[in-house]
């Protein structure tokens, strides 16, 4: 009797289908984008944080890194060179911009785009990826990251830090278990705050208008906190860039395809787009935008680019958390 149940079991086990993703915000349309597995402790749970003995930090000192291997931002100006800190443009808006962010609060900030600079990274209470690209990182540096996150450092991923690193699994999940898929023009729609108790989002208006690339992600993120979406209904779908295109040349605009596309386009991501969420991730803490294409997120005013000052305040609110100067991810 006994091997007859055992002998049905493997089959029926045999016969299962495999088990597919589903319960994302916004419905099967965010399903099956991907539930990769990173192998590492991550989520909104605060048991994933290694909360080990270190050294009381006076002052937040934060690393921004903007080095691009493929396509290049225009706010991230010329770029940069070798070491820390070196001269800046009037073009490197995104440098400027950070610089003065952290000097209004308090935080003390070094740049770079030096990739030798990103085996140095534990004095620093966060690292900032700021619109990087492609395979930025070698492996020296990509070992740094690890240990760095898994001694409880802090990172904060802005905009095209979705399209640096494709090909490494362990960014991907430091992302959220996220990675840019496609975009259309960048052109004007509603972000919403969809959790207003972080401290990255607390006080913000619950929706406001802004101009940006709005990413649509596969795989979609997983096991996060939501923060921010943006409403699709409040912008014209357009044919995505990205998919299906050539390889880039460095600071080369994207090419078009080689031949007229014959397969799916992506439809966006409904009625959940997110845009901002966060998680603990391997020992640390990540935030995560795709928000942050324009040169104008650094205007000094709403009345100069809409939603500028919410985008600040989302990512000075970021930097503070991740840091532990701000309590995480709530």
């Amino acid at each position: 009797m006994n091997r007859l149940l055992l002998a049905l079991g493997l089959a029926t086990a045999i016969a299962a289908p495999a088990l597919a993703q589903t319960g994302n915000p916004g419905g099967a349309i965010n399903d099956n984008l991907g539930a990769m597995d990173y192998g590492v402790c991550r989520g909104t749970d605060p048991k994933c944080f290694h909360d080990w003995p270190r050294a009381k930090s006076a002052k937040l000192k934060v690393l921004l890194y903007t080095r691009t291997a493929g396509p290049r931002h225009a706010n991230l100006g010329a770029p940069l060179g070798a070491g820390l800190n070196p001269p800046l443009g009037d073009d490197n808006v995104v440098q400027k911009g950070m610089l003065r962010l952290a000097q209004e609060n308090g935080i003390d900030l070094d740049y770079t785009e030096d990739v030798t600079q990103m085996q140095r990274l534990v004095g620093y209470n966060a690292v900032i990826f700021f619109s990087t690209s492609r395979d930025n990182l070698d492996d020296g540096a990509k070992t740094a990251l690890r240990q760095y996150m898994r001694a409880g450092g802090g990172f904060v991923g802005v905009h095209n830090a979705f399209g640096t690193l494709y090909n490494w699994p362990y960014y991907e999940g430091l992302l959220g278990g996220a990675n840019f898929y496609d975009h259309g023009p960048a052109q004007t729609a509603d972000v919403v705050i969809v959790d207003d108790k972080d401290v990255s989002t607390k006080g913000l208006p619950k929706r406001f208008a802004m101009k940006d690339e709005w990413y649509n992600l596969v795989p979609f993120p997983t096991k996060v906190r939501f923060l921010a979406t943006v409403d699709e209904t409040s912008y014209t779908a357009k044919p995505g860039e990205g998919e299906g295109f050539p390889p880039p040349r460095p600071g080369q605009p994207p090419r078009p395809p080689m031949a007229p596309s014959v397969v799916g386009k992506s439809p966006g991501h409904g009625t959940f787009h997110p845009v901002a969420w966060c998680q603990y991730y391997d020992g640390g803490k990540a935030w995560l935008t795709t928000l942050g294409h324009d040169p104008g997120v650094f205007a000094q005013s709403d009345a100069d680019f809409a939603g500028a000052k919410a985008f600040q305040a989302m990512v000075v609110g970021a930097i503070k958390s991740v840091a532990g100067q701000e309590p995480f991810c709530r």
